[in-house]
């Protein structure tokens, strides 16, 4: 049940993601296309059908009458509904996805479903009841069978057994011995609907028949006598109501129905009157017979429109397209990529043993050349499992957009950039959040409030916001800018000097440490608490996301044109490429994003600030140096700084230089958690993110420069 509920969530987020693009790019256009309808009630069928399977009624209901309405539109065309109509319908479906989603979200939760969904049912059958043109008055036309009650079952038979027959007078079957009453869930609403999608099944398999009533598909009245007597389809052959019972049983909404018999006709000499189309069907097996009954429920496409025997074949052509695409439960790739990493390690191990020092070795050279070119490749390949594009996080962005669009009266655009730039899988869930509380920012404070304000800035009316991704090296660069009004450095300066989080005087700060304090826990510009923001959590919490996956976040602003919030994203936490260096008999691994430049310094080149921490000079400005084998209690014969090597190193908003013995090289190192256990001891406040296992076997631990800082001068 584990992997059948993993599966289900799996298959119905990606529905429900797709449908939100669906109807953005939809609702962009003004207007639905067949495919958009098809695609709709297609996605709604299948939701149907795995809630059904899964035992999810609330999702199952509200799927299924989105899927009756749709069945509907598709039938009747988009000619059916007017502007009016359309407005409504984009509505009720971003309203009726959230309904889905919110009870998937429960789902994942283990929480209860919601007992009560009568109002998004009642939305949808009130919807379709004014594009249908139904009302609510008894009908005439039906007033025969439909005004009053049978006393018994026998009487129903027999009064609906003569109406039929009154109604096929003149037909070229006048009297067809076999039917199949059936009555409709209590309460499911659109009985005449319901029963025109068990026409249009039926008719999907070439099946000679009649039914009663018969104008169910243009009659809103007729639901009031299929409600009292049945909905009555009329076959020649016992052979035809079997299948016939086969499209019957696939109707969800179907609560029962009967097989009846016409005792007034004889049944050898209603044999003769089946038409020959229903004798060659009757000879295709059963299980073929079923194949094109389902094919018509969940798609009624023209094509699916053919005899059962030729159903069979096109199903079977089809298949190998399935395997085209599989998924893939993250924690096996999880295992592959760690079991990657040992082989990549011990590759390593083996080709740098000291046993073969000094040794001519050139058939074992040759071997482990080719070795290492294939443990690259396998490594490659692995790493490549776990790559998704951003596009499915980025498209969600659109429906943030055109929800505040609407709850803030603003002229918004969003544009997307890039969103075929992949990244790991772990971090493209972890970015989702801080991308949508920045988008939300751009939206509610970034964008002029009045139209007028931008007109007078020489801006074009409607704003833009500009989502974008881009690949530079080993890392990902996804920004999110506006040509709103821009941040007022005086105005977030003052407003941290009331809130006494300035740690030296105002005018000592440059804009991008101006800008930085919008990142501090429970900074807020914004002077009223809204819907959106003002609440003073936000960019912390981002910042803390993105920091957390290895990232860095930086703003830029220019005052009445607009801002810029960046994040500098890694590929992968898996492998990174760093730079060994040794403090001791100490090995540390700083990773090659972080520096910005190695060199000598001299002992003239350090002073004192006015704390007796020792800074130097680089490009113009002052750098802290913080010497690692002081940090961390390690016994080293190089405490000079003439000695040992000084590293430029930066992350965020920090930058300051790293004093260690010497450099050993650059190296792709294998990222290894840290046992749990070493949770106890706050390591990972230390400066420590991880370690890695280098070529000889030695254990190199990687260094954290963003928590390093904070650790080193939390120590003093």
């Amino acid at each position: 049940m584990d992997n059948m509920l993993e599966m289900y969530l799996y298959e119905t987020n990606t529905l429900l993601e797709q449908l939100d693009e669906l109807l953005i790019e939809a609702e962009k256009n003004k207007d639905f296309t067949t495919n958009d309808v098809n695609e709709i009630f297609r996605s709604m069928h299948t939701i149907k059908g795995s809630s059904a399977m899964m035992e999810f009624s609330t999702l199952m209901e509200i799927a299924h009458h989105i899927e009756d309405l749709f069945f509907y539109i598709r039938e009747n065309g988009l000619d059916s509904m007017d502007e009016s109509h359309k407005n409504e319908l984009f509505s009720l479906m971003f309203q009726s996805t959230d309904a889905l989603r919110i009870e998937v979200e429960k789902i994942e939760n283990d929480e209860p479903l919601s007992t009560n969904i009568d109002p998004i049912i009642s939305n949808i059958n009130s919807f379709l009841e004014k594009i249908s043109g139904s009302g609510s008055s008894s009908s005439d036309s039906g007033s025969e069978g439909g005004e009053k009650a049978p006393d018994t079952a026998q009487a129903a038979d027999t009064q609906a057994i003569a109406l039929i027959n009154q109604e096929l007078a003149g037909a070229p079957i006048s009297d067809l011995p076999y039917f199949i009453r059936i009555f409709f869930e209590q309460g499911s609403g659109m009985e005449h609907l319901r029963a025109f999608m068990i026409v249009t099944a039926l008719k999907d398999i070439e099946l000679d028949f009649k039914f009663y009533p018969e104008d169910v598909e243009t009659n809103g009245d007729a639901s009031e006598t299929i409600i009292e007597n049945g909905f009555y389809v009329a076959l020649s052959s016992q052979k035809d109501v079997e299948r016939a019972l086969h499209v019957i049983k696939d109707q969800n909404s179907v609560e029962t129905y009967e097989v009846m018999e016409n005792a007034s006709i004889k049944k050898e000499e209603a044999a003769p009157a089946q038409n020959p189309a229903g004798d060659a069907s009757s000879e295709v097996p059963s299980s073929a017979q079923a194949a094109p009954a389902a094919a018509s429920s969940a798609q009624a496409a023209p094509a699916q429109a053919a005899p059962a025997q030729k159903t069979a074949p096109a199903a079977h052509n089809s298949a190998p397209a399935k395997t085209s695409l599989i998924s893939v439960n993250l924690s096996k790739l999880d295992s592959l990529v760690a079991i990657v990493g040992e082989i990549v390690i011990t590759e390593s191990m083996v080709t740098s043993s000291p046993d073969l020092q000094n040794l001519k070795l050139d058939n074992f050279m040759k071997s482990a050349r080719q070795l290492r070119k294939l443990t690259d490749e396998l490594q490659d390949i692995a790493m490549s499992l776990r790559m998704v594009p951003v596009s499915g996080t980025f498209q969600k962005m659109n429906r943030i957009v055109r929800d505040m669009k609407k709850k803030l009266n603003k002229d918004v655009r969003l544009t997307i950039v890039g969103e075929n730039t992949e990244v790991d899988k772990t971090i493209v869930d972890s970015i989702g959040d801080p991308i949508m509380h920045i988008v939300r920012n751009s939206m509610d404070h970034g964008i002029e409030e009045n139209v007028e304000d931008r007109i007078a800035a020489g801006k074009d009316p409607q704003g833009e916001i500009i989502l974008s991704a881009a690949h530079t090296g080993s890392e990902v660069i996804i920004s999110i800018s506006d040509d709103g009004q821009g941040m007022d450095p005086e105005k977030i300066l003052a407003k941290a000097e009331r809130n006494g989080i300035l740690t030296k005087p105002a005018s000592e700060y440059s804009q991008k440490e101006v800008l930085s304090l919008l990142m501090l826990p429970g900074f807020s510009t914004n002077e009223e608490v809204t819907e959106f923001s003002g609440r003073g959590v936000g960019m912390d919490v981002v910042k803390k996301n993105v920091e957390s996956v290895g990232g860095t976040i930086s703003l830029s602003s220019e005052l009445g044109k607009g801002s810029c919030t960046t994040l500098k994203i890694p590929l992968t936490m898996a492998i990174a490429d760093g730079m060994e260096v040794c403090v001791g008999k100490s090995m540390f691994t700083i990773p090659i994003a972080n520096i910005r430049q190695s060199f000598k310094a001299q002992k003239e080149d350090v002073i004192l600030d006015s704390n007796g921490n020792e800074i130097i000079k680089c490009l113009d400005d002052f750098y802290p140096i913080i010497r690692v084998h002081e940090l961390y209690n390690i016994n080293t014969e190089i405490t000079n700084i003439e000695d040992g090597i000084l590293l430029w190193v930066e992350t965020a908003d920090k930058s300051y230089c790293l004093f260690v013995d010497e450099l050993l090289g650059e190296q792709q190192v294998v990222v290894k958690p840290l046992p749990s256990f070493l949770s106890n001891f706050n390591i990972k406040t230390s400066g420590i993110s991880g370690c890695t296992i280098l070529g000889d076997g030695n254990i190199s631990l990687i260094l954290d420069i963003r928590t390093l800082y904070a650790a080193f001068y939390n120590q003093y």
